[in-house]
């Protein structure tokens, strides 16, 4: 049985959590014309859903997108346009992995312009319908709400970036995407943790994040990118650690929330 595009649970909160890179469904036609490489979907933000579990317990809105990343990346404009001009990046229809390796086998084209809109219309258009709609709903009962963007990624990938990353890593469009009070509840929360953390520095938000964190129109984004070492295992099979989320559950629920507290604050 195939999976929707997207899956949406709704709550009744200010808050939705949005999970563009969790899909990990690769339906055989792609299967066929990919190489082993990709048939890994390394590049999952694995069990975010799961990991993010607190949040729906709280009555937080949580939409995620079904379908790999390798398919079509819904946290890229739909145009393509590189979001940080001048270093390497995956692009909207990835031909590489995060390392490199090659996603279409030899025999087997990448996707021409056709097939990439083919693939806008079926894969990027529902998510991002899905996360109008949602917001729109949200907004009618809220002046203002979070759209957190849960993101994670190796600490270590040396085709993208030097040395490692800290472990949370957040991204405001520097600041652009979200009112100055949750900038400061979010780092509050990150620098009580025992856990390094940077803002706005390699990743300063996705299209997600640049596109619908509109402040001024009561809508504010706030993009976590944490290491994926925090709560699973980073090689096959990309288990869920129990004892390390376990440590870091706290922290990420605590940025969630002091941030949403401040969120209040503007109501």
């Amino acid at each position: 049985m195939t999976p929707p595009i997207v899956t949406l649970t709704q709550g009744h909160l200010p808050l939705l959590i949005s999970i563009p890179h969790g899909g990990e469904c690769l339906p055989e036609p792609f299967l066929r014309r990919m190489t082993p490489a990709a048939h890994k979907i390394a590049d999952t933000d694995w069990h975010l859903a799961r990991l993010y579990g607190f949040a729906r317990a709280m009555g937080a809105s949580v939409l995620q997108a079904n379908y790999s990343r390798y398919i079509i990346d819904v946290n890229r404009p739909a145009d393509g346009a590189s979001l940080y001009p001048g270093t390497t990046t995956t692009g909207l229809c990835p031909t590489e992995s995060f390392v490199g390796e090659a996603l279409y086998r030899a025999d087997s084209a990448p996707p021409d312009e056709q097939e990439t809109a083919e693939r806008i219309a079926g894969y990027w258009k529902p998510y991002h319908d899905a996360l109008q709609q949602e917001l729109a709903r949200l907004r009618e009962k809220h002046a203002h709400v979070l759209l957190w963007e849960a993101h994670s990624i190796a600490n270590e990938l040396p085709r993208l970036f030097e040395g490692q990353l800290p472990d949370l890593n957040i991204g405001t469009f520097s600041g652009a995407a979200c009112a100055p009070a949750l900038r400061e509840a979010a780092v509050a929360a990150a620098s009580a943790s025992p856990f390094s953390w940077v803002i706005d520095a390699r990743f300063k938000g996705g299209y997600i994040t640049r596109n619908y964190g509109r402040p001024q129109s009561g809508v504010h984004a706030v993009q976590l990118e944490m290491s994926r070492h925090l709560y699973m295992k980073e090689g096959e099979p990309y288990a869920y650690r129990e004892d390390r989320a376990a440590a870091v559950l706290p922290t990420v629920e605590s940025m969630v929330r002091n941030t949403l507290r401040a969120l209040e604050g503007l109501q």
